[in-house]
């Protein structure tokens, strides 16, 4: 199950950093607690998720490399916007004017401003979410896109499918949610039922 943030890719841009054989503590911390605070964001876990979080910025800061700390926030607002939970990713604005142009970018995409597809990671450039191999860049997508105004109904699904065949409860319950605000407004009610339903076992309230 893929559970790797598919942002500025969680591997890659920590591998990068290296200055010799030997990985670095700082750089096998900040990586370790990374992939723990997606899982446990994804999870529904929002303490643990947040503990991680700070211990990765924690390592991350150690450097004094400023991109390094602002891919790691932008790593929290894409989890957040796969989940839709919608801001203005605070922790990156602070460190946007001296982050690259590779960040600025993904924060703009992030925000739902109009962005190249030539300026994202190439998990975000195929031609549909149908197309997205990665699992969590294709929420991120479809949040992008809800976010804009442009997601197409007949897509809910197929990411209501993704949300939960990875078992991430938090994203799941929203696009849960979306599903049945929108079958409601269609006057769908069979629909609108199921997914509320499927929200109550999601959430454990049946």
């Amino acid at each position: 199950m893929n559970k790797r943030m598919p942002t500025i890719a969680l591997a890659s841009l920590l591998a990068a950093c290296a200055s010799g054989p030997v990985t670095p503590t700082w750089q096998n911390n900040a990586h370790q607690s990374l992939e723990n605070f997606s899982t446990a964001y994804l999870s529904g876990e929002t303490r643990l998720a947040e503990a991680e979080f700070q211990r990765a910025r924690s390592e991350l800061a150690r450097t004094g490399r400023f991109e390094l700390v602002a891919r790691a926030e932008l790593t929290r607002c894409a989890a957040q916007v796969a989940s839709l939970e919608f801001n203005a990713c605070p922790g990156f604005a602070p460190l946007a004017a001296d982050s690259g142009i590779a960040e600025r970018h993904y924060a703009d995409f992030l925000a739902g401003q109009p962005v190249s597809l030539a300026d994202l990671p190439p998990s975000y450039q195929a031609s549909s979410l149908q197309a997205m191999d990665a699992p969590l860049s294709r929420l991120i997508a479809a949040g992008v896109l809800l976010r804009r105004g442009q997601l197409k109904p007949a897509d809910i699904p197929l990411i209501i499918d993704t949300a939960a065949a990875q078992g991430w409860r938090r994203p799941l319950l929203a696009w849960l949610e979306i599903q049945a605000q929108q079958a409601e407004h269609a006057g769908d009610a069979e629909t609108a039922q199921n997914a509320r339903r499927r929200a109550e076992l999601v959430g454990g309230l049946r």
